[in-house]
Order: C-alpha cells, then sequence, then structure tokens
C-alpha cells in the first residue's frame, strides 16, 4: 500500500512549463471566462434554459489540471465543469450550441450546461448530481488497470461532494484496487451556501487521503503552475502503479452557487480579498505581461465566444420526431 502523506504544494518549486506553454494557458483561462460571461448574458435573454453553474474564478485548475494530462487519459466532470470542459480541448462552439440546446451540440442539445459530455476525446460527461462522477471513476479505472494501458482517469468534485458517502466509498474501493484515479476536488469554500469549516473538522480535505492510505495533497487552486505540479505527478504515480491521489485545489467563485443564488451568506470584502487573488490577473503579472497585451488576448478570446454564439444561434432545433432519442428513463 502507497505511504500515506498529505502536504501543502505551492510553485515555488522549480518552474517546468515554457513561457509559450503559460501564455497559451493564460488564453485558454481567458476563453472560459468569456464564454462562462457569454453563457450567462445569454441566460438572462432566455437563450440559455435550465439552470447554470459558472465557475468564474476557477480557470486555474481547469487549466493546470488538463495540461498535466493527455489524450488518452479520461476526464468525469461535475456540475460546475464548463472550464474543464474547454480545458480539455472541447471547442466552444460546439459547447455553445449544447447550452443552447441545438442540434449542433456535443450532445445533440439533450445534455445542456450540466451534462455535457465529448466522449470521442475522452470526457466521459458532467455529472448534475453531488459526487456522481465519482463511483463511474472508479469503475473507469478498473477498465484501466483490466487493459493494462498507461492511462488515468480524472475525477473532478466540489468540497461539498467530499462530505458524500460516494466518495469515501470510492476512495476506499480505488484504495483496495490500486486504481489509476486523479480525485480533484476543487475546494472553493461553499458548498451552495454552507462554508467548508463549518461541514468538517479538519484543516485539508486533502488529509482524508490518510483514512485510505492513498497520497493526498493540497493545492493553491489559483495557482495554474501549482496545480499543474500536483496533477502530473499523480498521473506519474498511478502510471507507475502507485495507485489513486487525492488533490485539494484551494479556489474560489465570484458567482453565486447557481443563478438562484442570492450570495447572502458571504461578504463583499471576502469575494474582494479572494478576487485580488484572480487566478488569470496573477499568471499575466508573472509573465510580465503589459495592459495592452493582456487586453488583446482578453480580446481575441472574445471574438472566438462571439463565433461560437453565431455558430449557436444559427444551428437548427432538435427535430420534435427524435427529440427522445437518448433518453432511457
Amino acid at each position: 500500500m502507497a505511504k500515506t502523506k498529505s502536504s501543502q504544494a505551492s510553485s515555488a518549486a522549480k518552474r517546468t512549463l515554457s513561457e509559450e506553454q503559460l501564455r497559451e494557458m493564460l488564453y485558454t483561462m481567458m476563453v472560459i471566462r468569456r464564454f462562462e460571461e457569454k453563457a450567462l448574458d445569454l441566460y438572462s435573454l432566455g437563450k440559455v434554459h435550465g439552470t447554470m453553474h459558472l465557475s468564474i474564478g476557477q480557470e486555474a485548475t481547469a487549466v493546470g489540471a488538463s495540461g498535466a494530462l493527455t489524450q488518452q487519459d479520461y476526464l468525469l466532470n461535475t456540475h460546475r465543469g464548463h472550464g474543464h470542459c474547454l480545458a480539455w480541448g472541447s471547442q466552444a462552439d460546439l459547447m455553445m450550441a449544447e447550452f443552447m440546446g441545438k442540434e449542433t451540440g456535443y450532445c445533440r442539445g439533450r445534455g445542456g450546461s450540466m451534462h455535457i459530455a465529448n466522449v470521442d476525446a475522452n470526457n466521459l460527461g458532467a455529472n448534475g448530481i453531488v459526487a456522481g462522477g465519482l463511483p463511474i471513476s472508479v469503475g473507469v479505472g478498473l477498465s484501466i488497470r483490466s487493459r493494462n494501458t498507461e492511462q488515468v482517469v480524472i475525477v473532478v468534485f466540489g468540497d461539498g461532494a467530499s462530505n458524500e458517502g460516494a466518495f469515501h466509498e470510492s476512495l476506499n474501493m480505488a484504495s483496495i484496487w490500486n486504481l489509476p484515479v486523479i480525485f480533484l476536488c476543487e475546494n472553493n469554500q461553499y458548498a451552495m451556501s454552507m462554508p467548508v469549516e463549518k461541514s468538517m473538522n479538519i484543516d485539508r480535505i486533502s488529509d482524508r487521503a490518510a483514512a485510505y492510505g492513498i497520497e493526498g495533497v493540497t493545492v493553491d487552486g489559483n495557482d495554474v503552475e501549482a496545480v499543474y505540479a500536483a496533477v502530473s505527478k499523480a498521473r506519474q504515480r498511478a502510471v507507475a502503479g502507485n495507485g489513486p491521489t487525492l488533490i485539494e485545489c484551494n479556489t474560489y467563485r465570484y458567482m453565486g452557487h447557481s443563478k438562484s443564488d442570492r450570495q447572502a451568506y458571504r461578504t463583499r470584502d471576502e469575494v474582494k480579498a479572494w478576487m485580488d487573488k484572480d487566478p488569470i490577473e496573477r499568471l499575466a503579472t508573472n509573465l510580465g505581461l503589459s495592459d495592452k497585451d493582456k487586453d488583446a488576448l482578453f480580446k481575441k478570446a472574445e471574438a472566438e465566444i462571439a463565433k461560437a454564439v453565431e455558430f449557436a444561434e444559427a444551428s437548427p432545433e432538435p427535430d420534435v420526431a427524435d427529440i427522445m432519442e437518448g433518453v432511457y428513463a
């Protein structure tokens, strides 16, 4: 059994990413933010239906994690997973079409914001059930081990999901079977309106790894390099046969839990304090970008999203005759 360890990691270690890679990551983070801002606008206009869980402020976790994995690896996503879907390489136009319920979307408009998937790219889908992806990741990990391939599966979930029974059952089984699973917890400090410090009596969610004899690490989720390093190490361990890792990324969502959230449980000062640690601004500063260069990148991202919206709005609605295709329950 792997030696139990829980630690705090940062990007203070030697940089492993080139400036070009970091610039690409910065641009992807900007695309994610502009995508979600535009999705919010479309929701307000009644063009996106249902509800929506935005990850604005959490972009570094999605981009750092995806950047550390390969095209052969698998992703299981959370209901707040737009950023992870885009970082995994999904096209913004097909995602926007999915959001707007169009036939050209990744799931032909049937999945929407909370259930988007791109199976051809090993993105096995988001899940509207809290902790719903965790047991599935164990099955995927077992499949990888049975096929004896050098792949891993990463499953993304929030701090609230770490209090679900499925979390503990999944970590326990993945540990027993020594499966190549990376459990990535996005700790954005609140499970709906419940602050994390009131829902558990430990300092770090990663400390829970000790109960299952697996590696546990906590990183600054707003530091794309720290996330990249942690996930890279977890992948190396998994491929080497050393089992799963629990990674906790401390981050923050600027918006409410969903569109119905009035956010009465937190102060403006708290939100501002986290905005002062914005992951996009931090990386741009670390790269030495001028305001002009940064604005140019944001405008490029805006143009990409504008084209995605144009594509989605011009796409056909699903045909009523086959609207039930793919519905099994």
